[in-house]
């Protein structure tokens, strides 16, 4: 079996399917993302999620050139800059991500946050249903839409959006959002898996490590795996992006998943989308 056969694909409600570990490009600069993506893709990753805001759509597109890759082999993500959320400004702004990815469509498009002050999200959804229509973003979903936030869309739209990506790990586990996504058929996808490194010396997790000979980082991201969430760690470290690849040859236990349902505090560690306006200048 190959290293990315080893990876599970989860159907999307639209029939896609989206490799459900992947590698993540938050906050690795520009310069830096085509060999830290072409890395993860010698590892066996098929799955790259990027965003506008991040400025790095460009290296990713440049990594799957140079990796030798069919395109239709890795699984894109990119999601709209919060500056854009007026309909013809998104579909602008989505042209120039096709652009810098040198790619003719992405596999999945979100909408980065609601932005409750700002506009409304709904008349921006619209947006990304023309944008699905047009073939050229294989999947439209949204990116920490809350409950409340997520029945606007279902009143006012016609597509349900295939995935929310929100901030997930065991000290924030967002029970009640997943169970939310699960009841409408929307994946969840878990941002800042490792909580920013925050859980990675806690004795509990660091006991499962042990008894599994795995490190903490490789207990953290298959507990997400096996919840059932899309989870996309980030590295530049050539040998954590291979570690963190290596999570399907060992499973958690029932007592391991109970004691890690019990690590949750309710400590967010990213900004609260109930609150969260950030519109970059």
């Amino acid at each position: 079996m190959s290293a990315e056969s080893a990876v599970p694909r989860i159907t999307l409600n639209n029939g896609v399917q989206i490799p459900q570990l992947g590698f993540g490009v938050f906050q690795i600069p520009p310069e830096d993302t085509r060999a830290a993506t072409l890395t993860a893709l010698e590892t066996g990753y098929r799955h790259i999620d990027t965003a506008e805001m991040y400025g790095n759509e460009e290296g990713v597109g440049q990594a799957i050139k140079a990796s030798g890759l069919d395109r239709s082999d890795v699984f894109v993500t990119s999601k709209l800059n919060n500056g854009f959320h007026e309909p013809e400004a998104a579909a602008t702004a989505f042209d120039a991500t096709l652009e810098a990815l040198d790619s003719d469509y992405v596999d999945l498009f979100l909408i980065h946050w609601p932005l409750p002050d700002v506009g409304d999200f709904t008349e921006t959804w619209g947006a990304m249903e023309e944008i699905y229509r047009s073939g050229r973003a294989k999947a439209i979903g949204v990116s920490n839409f809350q409950p409340h936030h997520l029945r606007k869309i279902h009143a006012s739209g016609t597509i349900v959006p295939a995935v929310n990506q929100i901030e997930v790990h065991p000290y924030f586990q967002q029970d009640e959002v997943r169970s939310f996504n699960a009841q409408h058929e929307i994946i969840t996808e878990a941002w800042s898996p490792i909580a920013q490194g925050a859980v990675l010396d806690d004795p509990v997790i660091g006991r499962i490590a042990d008894s599994h000979g795995k490190s903490p980082a490789q207990v953290v991201l298959r507990w997400h795996t096996e919840r059932g969430d899309v989870v996309f760690p980030k590295s530049v470290t050539p040998e954590r992006v291979r570690e963190n690849f290596a999570l399907f040859d060992f499973e958690l236990t029932e007592d391991d998943m109970a004691a890690m349902a019990g690590l949750e505090r309710g400590a967010r560690q990213g900004g609260d989308p109930d609150t969260f306006n950030y519109v970059p200048s």
